[in-house]
């Protein structure tokens, strides 16, 4: 028999369709209620994402889609292998932090300081990912529960140490000292646009190879797909578990370093966390369903809706807040979506064991 798509559009299509129909009459009611001219606002908006003097504004949102798509990444590599792990902020705080740190302290020549800062943050972040899945596999803490919590205690640490030990005093503010200016990650020509962006496009190429080409990453599906089966099948669930998890919170690792070698050069106090880049990412990850090819496009999405958000509030005068209620909009199609193939899995099971 010829396989058959009915039912395709009405389960795959027309959410979609709900969900953009949703943002487009919450984005009219919100204009209605600011008051502001539509045109100018919709200008301002993609002016804002892609415009401005020798595009400018698209290399803003170039380089906040680089951190988002980067913890997007991360995450996408934990998710697919069923590990819930949502402490991606501790482990981007982590990288950051030591990437800092190390620059600062390590004499030496600039490359060398660069690279060995960057290893460094990669080994601190895939550490605190390891610390969570430790946690889960031989205390018994949910990683759900164990990934979230540590998110709070590498923060607090960094909040310490660049307040008080490493507190570059004479700036007045909360942050460290400048990292070696020589090894600032360099623009590329006439723009503003760090090559940090480089790192994350083949962290993308590496996740996506690994998901769909390897071994590993086949059995980390496998996992995540039914963990009871890959167990039966004697995979080890464990180490592999562990595996990912330290694959994960490198990446976080070197998106944070990257934040400090490219934008700030140095690690200031919150951040790494106010920009919200691993739950954006969170969300990003979710949208496309874990499809790895699709999650750079999915980041790169958010970034330019959270820089078109402030070209509007410049041209128009609405508040950049929309994006905020925009992104809201697209977390509850989300997890509605996601409670609605949970409580189908559940009722599957359910009937199987009938």
């Amino acid at each position: 028999m010829r396989p058959t798509n009915d039912g395709f559009f009405a389960r795959e299509i027309l959410p979609w369709l709900g969900v953009v129909a949703s943002i487009g009459a919450i984005f009219f009611l919100l204009m209605a209620l600011d008051g502001a001219p539509f045109g100018e606002a919709i200008r301002g908006f993609f002016d804002g994402a892609f415009g401005g003097r020798r595009f400018a504004y698209l290399m803003a949102t170039l380089s906040r889609a680089t951190l988002i798509v980067g913890m997007a990444i991360s995450v996408m590599l934990s998710f697919r292998a069923g590990l819930f792990n949502i402490g991606g902020e501790g482990q981007l705080v982590a990288g950051g932090l030591v990437a800092a740190l190390v620059a600062i302290a390590l004499p030496g020549p600039p490359l060398f300081v660069l690279v060995v800062s960057i290893g460094a943050a990669m080994l601190a972040g895939a550490l605190w990912a390891l610390l969570a899945g430790v946690l889960q596999l031989y205390l018994g803490v949910p990683l759900l529960v164990g990934s979230l919590l540590l998110n709070y205690p590498i923060r607090y640490i960094a909040s310490y140490l660049v307040a008080h030990p490493y507190r570059d005093v004479e700036s007045g503010m909360v942050q460290s000292h400048l990292v070696p200016q020589t090894t600032w990650l360099p623009y590329f020509p006439g723009t503003r646009l760090d090559i940090g962006i480089l790192f994350i496009v083949a962290a993308a190429i590496f996740a996506i190879v690994y998901s769909r080409s390897t071994v590993h990453g086949y059995h980390a599906r496998m996992n995540g797909l039914s963990a009871d089966f890959a167990r039966a099948v004697g995979l080890p669930v464990g180490k592999l578990a562990l595996q990912t998890l330290m694959m994960s919170g490198a990446i976080a690792g070197l998106v944070g370093a990257i934040a400090v070698f490219g934008i700030h050069h140095r690690y200031i106090d919150g951040m790494l966390v106010q920009p919200l880049y691993a739950w954006t990412g969170i969300i990003a990850v979710l949208l496309v369903g874990m499809i790895p090819w699709l999650v750079p496009l999915s980041g790169f999405f958010f970034a330019a809706l959270q820089t078109g958000a402030a070209g509007m509030e410049r041209a128009a005068g609405v508040p950049k807040e929309i994006a905020l209620v925009m992104q809201a909009v697209i977390i509850l199609f989300v997890a509605s979506r996601v409670s609605g193939a949970l409580l189908a899995s559940s009722k599957s099971k359910g009937s199987d064991g009938d």
